[in-house]
């Protein structure tokens, strides 16, 4: 008898979902978790009286986070205090002047009027056009596998709206943008967001470019921290037996007749299971954690394949005064175009820019308790990426804090260098040290349109039986909803093939 019906190894958002699903389900599971910490990119740790966020900085798209405490017999809203963040976002020029996105479509209809006639519009148009793009994605992609044309074909027969879609899939971020919008100072509010899904707009896929409107639907931030979102997936799941061990690295998948039968940690000691759930990148998973010798060749070329997705270093401060910033979230002005051409000339070429586009956090400004009192909390993500052409991160990285203070306080928060109390940053490099991140890769594998929905690893492995996946690196992607979606779907996977 195997010592557990399912080992997850990970406990990141998908690893803690499908746990705790799975717990809810009657089955004795076991999280084994490399690190001291739950949650991975989504997580928040403590210095010097500061609490940061590690990596995701608010949630929105609420609603599969909602169906999966809904199916753990509870709701989101008894489990985590979310704070709306009003207003959206903050969108900051170089000279000195802010353009503040409210948190209503009616305003921001407005607001892009004021700036464009014309553009203003189009927003209604597209408006409606996400508004059922977003009903039909959260209804099937969000709810469903997409392991093979099979799974596509049941997505379409639930949702046949979805073919009226299908050219968007083949259109890109940017395309479908400049397909609504012309003016400059409206797209500079809107290019910077493909980055949040890991490519500039020129490759980023066109559905994706509905998240300038489901921005306006909400976006919410956790009531002391990110990490507040792992911890109610976890304490939930403990009340149905759940169990998690902390710094137990899997270092092996083991595996007989094609069949996955338990793990081996770095110890060396092995724990048995029927099933096993990964919440690891898939790269790592199969071509280290199993072996190719497993995979068909066809799976064995696909995995070797893909891309690792990007990876950003993340800038924690802790400052003494009131920064100059209007929302929680505040860009720094770029159009599409913008965001293209720093892709093709430093990522791709690994020159680092340390005047670059970028994102500043302001989480304080919504929940003051992350700080002391008279003091804020700032995340700033400056853009950047793991291969560096002549530099090292480790080398550089006392610099590289220091000429990023020193850039983002010439215009975005003017003062900010005279008022740092806390100082840190880690670097892509650190992201894979410490969360097992290969290449720092935050979304697992890169997701252009060859990494989407079946061209993705599958939820239910087609090689190993009795081996799921969930995270990233499966359908339906990286980021806080749909990581958690994919504990979801494969816990109901599980119920599905296993039992």
């Amino acid at each position: 008898m195997a010592d557990y019906d399912v080992i997850v190894i990970g406990a990141g958002l998908g690893g803690l979902s499908a746990g705790a699903l799975l717990s809810a389900q009657g089955r004795k599971v076991l999280i084994l978790e490399q690190s001291q910490r739950i949650g991975g990119c989504c997580s928040s740790f403590e210095r010097d009286g500061f609490r940061f966020d590690v990596g995701a900085s608010i949630v929105e798209i609420i609603k599969p986070i909602e169906d999966v405490f809904k199916k753990l017999g509870t709701t989101l809203q008894a489990e985590i205090d979310l704070i709306p963040c009003d207003p959206v976002m903050s969108v900051m020029h170089r000279d000195g002047s802010n353009l503040t996105i409210p948190f209503s479509l009616e305003k921001t209809g407005e607001l892009i009027r004021s700036i464009s006639t014309e553009d203003g519009r189009h927003w209604d148009d597209f408006v409606e056009f996400c508004a059922e793009m977003a009903d039909i994605s959260l209804d099937t992609f969000f709810e469903m596998p997409a392991d093979s044309m099979l799974d596509m074909l049941k997505m379409v027969n639930r949702q046949p709206r979805l073919v009226k879609y299908l050219p968007v899939f083949l259109s890109s971020y940017q395309q479908i943008l400049e397909h609504f919008f012309k003016d400059e100072r409206v797209l500079q509010c809107m290019g910077y967001q493909s980055l949040y899904f890991g490519l500039p707009p020129a490759l980023v896929p066109g559905p994706y470019a509905m998240i300038p409107y489901t921005e306006q639907m909400g976006i919410y931030y956790p009531c002391g921290g990110m990490i507040q979102i792992p911890t109610a997936l976890l304490r939930v799941g403990k009340k149905f037996g759940l169990q998690i061990r902390y710094n137990s690295l899997v270092s092996k998948v083991i595996v007989r007749g094609h069949r996955a039968v338990g793990v081996q940690l770095e110890d060396g000691s092995e724990i048995s299971a029927s099933v096993i759930v990964s919440d690891i990148n898939a790269k790592t998973l199969y071509l280290k954690l199993i072996g190719d010798e497993y995979l068909s060749m066809l799976s064995r070329k696909g995995i070797r394949s893909y891309a690792y997705s990007k990876a950003v270093p993340m800038l924690y401060l802790g400052v003494d005064f009131e920064p100059s910033l209007e929302s929680h979230h505040n860009l720094i002005a770029a159009t599409p175009e913008d965001i293209n051409q720093y892709w093709w000339k430093h990522v791709e070429t690994g020159q680092l820019d340390y005047e670059t586009v970028g994102l500043v956090c302001w989480p304080t400004r919504t929940d003051p308790s992350l700080a002391p009192e008279g003091h804020h909390v700032l995340n700033i993500i400056p853009e950047g990426f793991y291969h560096l052409a002549d530099e090292n991160w480790d080398s550089i990285k006392d610099a590289f804090i220091e000429k990023e203070i020193d850039y983002y306080s010439k215009f975005a928060i003017p003062g900010l260098k005279d008022h740092v109390r806390f100082a840190e940053c880690a670097t892509p490099l650190d992201f894979e040290r410490q969360l097992q991140l290969p290449e720092g890769s935050i979304y697992a594998l890169q997701q252009d349109i060859t990494a989407q929905a079946i061209f993705r690893p599958a939820a239910r492995s087609k090689n190993i039986h009795g081996l799921y996946l969930v995270g990233a690196s499966t359908h339906p992607g990286g980021g806080v909803p749909s990581t958690i979606a994919s504990g979801l779907i494969a816990s109901t996977l599980i119920q599905t093939f296993e039992d």
